[in-house]
């Protein structure tokens, strides 16, 4: 019996605290009764306090539900509406897409051309020397040839008037301000003249447009000295008057080519030894020549004196001549015919001095050439036989170099051989108007003995 009056109390305590921790705790049966019907009667009132609540909403929930049923059916209305212009739209999207796709074909063409138009001028504009001139004007083609969206009218007018501009400014020659980058990095503003879209000069140079960097840069090497000589009368000349100026029409190719071909100067170094060699042959030859020249001259004058004078004078060789006849002309014929013939020989000998040397320095100078081409091509076929034939430029540049010294065999010899023909030409008139001389004071000495 305690047992289970414990459990009741128990629950009643769980209860008590289940309705609100406020109940005072119950210490025997006759309590938690009494609590249990205070607490019954307490949940009675509550429940009629509800129920009376209910009744009096019943009236105001009938209004609210009627209320709810009219917002219903004209929700309901609303979204037939509602429907029946979705459909209607729909309807009319599909038309406007048809018309769209219609439209589109023709507006898309559109669309990739002038996305190609725009991407061929700006590598035109990117290059162009006029962009030398009006630096930046390539920003706009290279973003409308990168644009996603179709171009406006605006847009396309842009596009004309700059492709319009590169046409007429490739006709004009225009001197403007510009800064050109110096040979020493540093940059200097001076006058530029633009020639079309061929040339830049400026101060007697000749100039190009960089396009990597957008400058003007002032060429390292600049071109033969023929085509430097007219930029400074072209640009000392007055409008409207013609002036001649060496022109690249293909925009750099050209004047790029005639810098890196190589000066006579380096030409000649190219041909390495061997071709120092035929130059030292040429100018040894030359100096014999001019000592030929020199002496068959003088030697030839005193001989025409000789030949107007009365006096002897030993210092040509047909006064050598005249002094032997006079000194043996007492003698017997034989004998003064070899005194004779001893001061042909001496006066000849000094006459046809150093003429072999020089036909000997002709022959070899050819000799030379061809010596230094096989030197250079065994050279080149080395370089061959290492790095291969992948680059045609490595062997057309050796073969090149290697047929210098042939050239400069040629260009020894020839000289020197007609040099020699003059000298040797002038040495044999000389021969013969000694030996002509003496025969005919060995002719004369014959008629008086006979």
């Amino acid at each position: 019996m305690k047992k289970f009056s414990s459990m009741i109390l128990a629950l009643t305590m769980l209860g008590s605290v289940a309705y609100g921790q406020q109940a005072a705790q119950p210490k025997s049966l006759d309590q938690l009764l009494e609590q249990v019907k205070a607490d019954k009667r307490k949940d009675n009132a509550i429940n009629k306090e509800r129920e009376a609540k209910f009744a009096a909403a019943r009236n105001k929930q009938a209004d609210i539900l009627k209320q709810a049923k009219a917002q219903l059916a004209r929700e309901t209305a609303r979204g037939e509406k509602l429907k029946a212009t979705f459909d209607e739209n729909e309807k009319q999207l599909a038309e406007l897409e048809t018309k769209l796709k219609l439209t589109m074909g023709t507006l898309g063409e559109l669309f990739g051309v002038v996305r190609q138009v725009a991407g061929d001028t700006k590598g035109i504009f990117s290059t162009s020397l006029v962009t030398a001139q009006y630096p930046g004007r390539e920003k706009f083609v290279d973003e409308l040839s990168t644009r996603k969206e179709l171009p406006g009218s605006q847009d396309l007018q842009q596009l004309w008037i700059e492709l319009m501009t590169e046409m007429t400014e490739s006709g004009k020659i225009v001197t403007f301000k510009g800064n050109v980058t110096k040979v020493d990095g540093s940059k200097v503003e001076q006058n530029v003249t633009r020639v079309g879209v061929f040339n830049l000069v400026s101060e007697g140079n000749y100039l190009r447009f960089n396009d990597e960097v957008s400058e003007i840069v002032e060429l390292a090497r600049q071109p033969a000295g023929r085509y430097l000589g007219l930029i400074g009368d072209f640009e000392s000349g007055t409008p409207g008057e013609l002036e001649p100026l060496g022109v690249d029409p293909s925009r750099g190719t050209i004047l790029g080519a005639l810098v890196q071909a190589p000066s006579l100067v380096e030409r000649f170094h190219q041909g390495g030894e061997v071709g120092y060699v035929i130059a030292g042959v040429l100018i040894i030859g030359l100096l014999l020549v001019l000592e030929r020249f020199f002496y068959l001259g003088t030697t030839g004058r005193k001989v025409k004196e000789q030949l107007k004078s009365d006096n002897i004078d030993t210092n040509n060789p047909l006064g050598l001549v005249f002094a032997a006849y006079e000194e043996n002309k007492e003698r017997d014929v034989e004998t003064l015919e070899l005194k004779l013939d001893e001061a042909i020989l001496k006066g000849s000998s000094k006459i046809e001095k150093n003429l072999t040397t020089i036909k000997l320095l002709a022959s070899v100078a050819p000799l030379l050439g061809l010596l230094g081409t096989v030197v250079g091509m065994i050279g080149t076929f080395q370089s061959m036989m290492l790095f291969g034939t992948g680059d045609p430029k490595i062997m057309a540049g050796g073969i090149s170099q290697a047929l210098v010294t042939t050239v400069l065999g040629l260009v020894a010899a020839i000289p020197l051989v007609l040099l020699h023909s003059l000298v040797s030409s002038r040495s044999k008139a000389l021969l013969a108007i000694i030996e002509e001389q003496s025969v005919g004071l060995m002719a004369a000495r014959t008629e008086k003995e006979g």
